[in-house]
């Protein structure tokens, strides 16, 4: 009776490899504040770090072919008060990338598609609505502007970016510092880790907890949690004796793990990166020198151990490449960007395939740039899954769109109607000629600020052409 001793899976001989020297972005800063965030941040067009910067906080944004010694002078985007503590690019424009900081504010900025001449210091929109540093912040992955924010005042706040207003504050169910929180797949739902040993699983809009689990791991160092694609919550925290350890929970069951693994004894904690494609969760450690991948399936052990990729450098920080922007042709399914002290270095996960054709049973549809719901749609409690492309072809990264704000008029409030009346509204001195006059005026200004609008956009297109035909 044959027996089969190795599990079958295409994603066994997965192997990691960092670029060569000159494709690497020398000369960065990185940040050196203690938070466990992972200062990086990457799309199909950009990568972006948060770097060390005298007197507020900032962060640096580098053209990913702009590879090699980044300039001394090299704009950065300053704004913020106090150091940045977390950035995430928005899913649905490769332009649009928001910060948080420990000025208590989270920031919004559009990155030109060329490289500006001086640094990037007005935001689109600041959100302000927390009261003491800022330090995880998470776009929702199919409803258009709309993002989350967690702060050390134990708050979690959803913004509409477009209107710069508060959606929903989610407040009285974290009692201590929240550690981190990631959507499911459709954005319905939150999964949250706690300083208080509680995972939650919380539906937003109804504002209540759907579930929770406290210690899944009993250490008291951080644990993190994410959502598969499945609806499972994965989980990396740390054993009564101080190993790390990974567990697979079914929010329907909390008691009783799927899985649970002892790794290795270490203080890091653990950033996992999931892919949903093919069902790989990456681990990695600040200070480590290694990335370990798993991949989950449904049969027993569940979380099945499928590699490491080992260097001699421990890494500041982590970005993780979603999936449009990998390369096809060359069979890779992940790209990691890993902070050294002083520079990024690119790893590419690849699977080994002989074939140089398009390998469709490694490149599934995949979450696409079109978001699937407005935020209004979401709000009023629409789920939708997200629009998915096909990858067949490479992915061509979309021309800068700019992101709107439209800000409510505090003056289209009208005070409720009542004996009171203004003084402008029985002023005899102020005649109708006068008024007209005004308002002329004002049409005037509005005409010419238009055209000046106008100018500035055509030149910045010109200016984009010129760059883009120089490169």
């Amino acid at each position: 009776m044959s027996r089969r001793v190795v599990r079958q899976s295409k994603f066994r001989h997965v192997f990691g490899q960092p670029v060569k020297a000159d494709q690497m972005y020398e000369d960065i800063r990185v940040s050196k504040v203690t938070c466990d965030s992972s200062f990086c941040a990457v799309n199909p067009k950009f990568v972006a770090i948060i770097v060390e910067a005298g007197g507020g906080g900032a962060f640096i944004v580098l053209p990913l072919a702009k590879t090699g010694r980044v300039d001394k002078n090299h704009p950065l985007v300053t704004g913020h008060t106090a150091p940045v503590l977390d950035i995430d690019w928005c899913p649905h424009n490769d332009n649009v990338i928001a910060s948080a900081s420990e000025d208590t504010t989270v920031m919004v900025w559009q990155v030109p598609d060329y490289v500006p001449v001086r640094n990037i210091t007005e935001p689109v929109v600041t959100l302000e609505g927390h009261s003491k540093r800022v330090g995880i912040i998470s776009w929702h992955p199919t409803a258009r502007n709309v993002l989350l924010s967690a702060g050390c005042d134990n708050l979690v706040i959803l913004w509409n970016v477009g209107t710069g207003e508060m959606l929903l504050v989610l407040e009285d169910m974290h009692t201590d510092l929240i550690y981190n929180v990631g959507w499911n797949r459709n954005g319905s739902l939150l999964v949250t880790t706690c300083k208080d040993k509680k995972v939650r699983i919380i539906d937003p809009r109804k504002q209540q907890i759907v579930a929770e689990r406290f210690a899944p791991h009993e250490g008291l160092r951080p644990v993190r949690a994410i959502f598969t694609r499945e609806g499972l919550i994965f989980t990396t925290g740390f054993t009564r004796m101080s190993q790390r350890e990974l567990g697979l929970w079914d929010p329907k069951n909390f008691e009783e793990p799927i899985a649970l693994q002892e790794m290795d004894t270490s203080n890091g904690v653990l950033l996992p990166f999931y892919d949903p494609d093919s069902s790989i969760v990456y681990l990695c450690g600040k200070g480590d020198s290694s990335i370990r991948y798993f991949e989950i399936t449904d049969e027993p052990p569940y979380v099945h151990y499928l590699n490491t990729y080992s260097s001699k450098e421990p890494q500041r920080g982590m970005g993780f490449m979603p999936k449009r922007g990998l390369d096809v042709s060359k069979c890779e399914i992940a790209r990691f960007f890993k902070l050294h002290e002083r520079k990024c270095e690119p790893i590419v996960m690849t699977v080994p395939r002989k074939s140089d054709l398009f390998q469709d049973d490694l490149y599934p549809d995949t979450p696409g740039p079109e978001p699937a719901l407005e935020a209004d749609e979401w709000l009023s409690g629409k789920d939708a899954e997200p629009v998915l492309i096909s990858l067949r072809d490479g992915y061509v990264p979309i021309k800068n769109r700019e992101l709107k704000v439209v800000k409510k008029n505090i003056l289209d409030n009208k005070p409720p109607p009542g004996s009171r009346r203004s003084h402008s509204t029985c002023d005899p001195d102020f005649s109708r000629p006068a008024l007209e006059e005004v308002l002329e005026e004002i049409r005037a200004l509005k005409e010419m600020v238009q055209a000046q609008e106008k100018r500035i956009s055509d030149l910045e297109n010109k200016l984009c052409q010129f760059t883009n035909g120089t490169d």
